[in-house]
């Protein structure tokens, strides 16, 4: 049970920003079935590639990092959270975003899996198993960013910014939670 909400937790954090874009193209009028199945799954694919990525160049390295992982999930998961919470205060208001499609929609999905791969680095800390975590963090950003698209034809962009801000507190966390398993209870 405990993996299972470990694994559940950094999938919604990791899905917040792609979460935030399918909001703010929904608030933008993009509200249609297409765009949200299309989001959805550039968002959904990339971020369950990405972590797979990460945990692989984490793999090649483990003896080297084995010693230290702890901090360095603390360091990489608290800095990728301050990064979201920071960009989630500095948006400017009103501010619509394009529309995206092909190397855009490309882009930003890469973009906006950056964390999750940094994040796959730290997934053997978690004692998570990589390949169901990616395919859980995938179907969660597909999901949730096609749900986004709709919801943010409804509810307007007001809904980005207290998703970017939960997902960089529980990014922020997760890092706490590692750290202090690993440091003071030999986790």
């Amino acid at each position: 049970m405990e993996i299972f909400i470990a694994m559940s937790a950094l999938a919604l954090a990791l899905a917040m920003d792609a979460f935030a874009v399918a909001l703010a193209q929904g608030a933008s009028g993009r509200t249609d079935s297409l765009t949200a199945v299309r989001l959805g799954l550039a968002f959904g694919v990339a971020q369950a590639v990405m972590p797979l990525i990460g945990w692989l160049l984490g793999t090649g390295f483990a003896s080297l990092i084995q010693t230290l992982d702890h901090w360095i999930a603390l360091v990489l998961l608290s800095f990728l959270g301050l990064r979201m919470i920071r960009e989630a205060l500095t948006r400017d208001e009103g501010e619509v975003p394009p529309a995206l499609s092909g190397w855009t929609l490309l882009t930003a999905a890469i973009a906006t899996s950056i964390d999750a791969l940094v994040a796959g680095i730290t997934i053997p800390t978690l004692g998570l198993p990589i390949l169901l975590t990616c395919l859980v963090i995938g179907i969660a950003t597909t999901v949730l960013c096609a749900i986004g698209v709709r919801v943010g034809g409804l509810m307007g962009a007001r809904l980005g910014t207290p998703a970017e801000l939960f997902g960089g507190a529980v990014l922020i966390l997760l890092g706490l939670d590692i750290f202090i398993r690993h440091q003071f209870f030999g986790g």
